[in-house]
Formats: C-alpha cells, structure tokens, sequence
C-alpha cells in the first residue's frame, strides 16, 4: 500500500537508504559484492547514503517532522 501513497513511497526510499548505508559502514564487503542486476539496488542506495549524507539526513528530519506533527 505504500506504492499508492506519495509520503508513504517517500519514506520507505528514505528508510531503504539509510539502512542501506548503514549495513555498508558495518560490513563494507555486503553490498559492494553486487554492483549489477537486481540486488545492484542496495549497492546504490548505500551509494546514495554516504554521498549525499546532509541532504538525506534534512529529507529524514522533515519527514519525521511530517510524520510527527501533520499527520
């Protein structure tokens, strides 16, 4: 159901590259053993987590804030 919900979509892309990224500063060989094909996905996410790291991290907060006191 988070497909068809735009904020829900957002935050499961929020959440996937933050943990992402999280798994590859705990054991950097996991994702880095699939750069091709479907499991290729982890690997750009983590990509994506640790590049641009300060604007993840204020998407984080705003959607929490969303979250938190919109909803």
């Amino acid at each position: 159901s988070a497909i068809f919900n735009f904020q829900s979509l957002l935050t499961v892309i929020l959440l996937l590259i933050c943990t992402c990224a999280y798994i590859r500063s705990l054991a950097p060989s996991l994702p880095d053993r699939n750069k091709t094909g479907l499991l290729g996905i982890f690997w750009k996410c983590a990509r994506i987590g640790e590049r641009k790291s300060p604007y993840v991290a204020v998407c984080c907060i705003v959607m929490a804030f969303s979250i938190l006191f919109i909803q």
